[in-house]
């Protein structure tokens, strides 16, 4: 979806619901801080990992690569396993435990060259455990194979706006369930403009979302639309979505 339609918030949320499914369907109604505190303390426990594919982001910080390091005056070129690799190995040694990876900005990066021989792998069927698992040999890691777990769970975030889903490797786009994030405007509607401490009836901060997303879509596209988060500060009690 566009920018500021609450993508991130909803990423936390559903991360939640696959990492620790019991705590999430306790029939208790939960703050977003409590959410959030939850989401932070899966992160540092290992359960969840986040990252954010760019342009100059590649297959050495997502799997492993050779990195250069200086000891005792010496150049040592270790082979560290990258962000993926280190939350598959995580998964592995707690089978009966669901692990997220999220990806942020997943069409910003080049998928080719940050998955490589992984775009296969983590098709549902070629998971270790599954009765087709496909498992590899990777390039600096000799004699030991390499699968992906199948209690391991990619959640990405595209930015509509940012670049269109056609460009979007179709090796990735098959292997994923797309869920569209639009504005909602209805959000909004408790929120007034104040100024000078009154508030200025006038302005129905709602509808005027409506109305520009409505505009934008007949000017530009509906990938360009405003996202309501741009709004919630104007409501210090509200809800933030990021």
């Amino acid at each position: 979806g566009p920018a500021g339609t609450g993508k991130t918030y909803e990423t936390i949320s559903k991360a939640l619901e696959i990492a620790v499914p019991e705590w999430w369907s306790e029939d208790i109604e939960r703050s977003r801080s409590t959410i959030v505190e939850q989401y932070k303390v899966l992160v540092e426990e290992g359960k969840i990992s986040f990252v954010t594919f760019h342009q100059s982001y590649g297959y050495e910080d997502f799997v492993e690569g050779i990195r250069v390091k200086r000891k005792e005056g010496q150049l040592n070129y270790d082979v560290e396993p990258g962000v993926f690799k280190n939350i598959c190995e995580r998964a592995k040694d707690n089978p009966n435990e669901n692990y997220v990876l999220i990806i942020d900005e997943i069409n910003r990066g080049n998928i080719s060259k940050i998955f490589g021989e992984l775009i296969t792998l983590i098709e549902k069927s070629k998971r270790v455990g599954n009765v087709e698992v496909l498992e590899i040999i990777l390039p600096n890691s000799p004699n030991v194979k390499f699968g992906v777990p199948k209690n391991l769970y990619i959640i990405g975030t595209m930015n509509s706006s940012d670049r269109s889903l056609t460009s979007v490797d179709i090796a990735l786009r098959r292997r994923f369930e797309f869920v569209e994030i639009m504005p909602k405007p209805e959000i909004l509607k408790d929120i007034k403009i104040t100024k000078e401490n009154k508030v200025v009836e006038a302005i129905d901060v709602a509808k005027l979302l409506e109305v520009m997303n409505k505009r934008i879509k007949v000017l530009l596209d509906r990938d360009h639309c405003i996202g309501h988060a741009y709004f919630t500060e104007l409501k210090p009690t509200s809800e933030k979505a990021a």
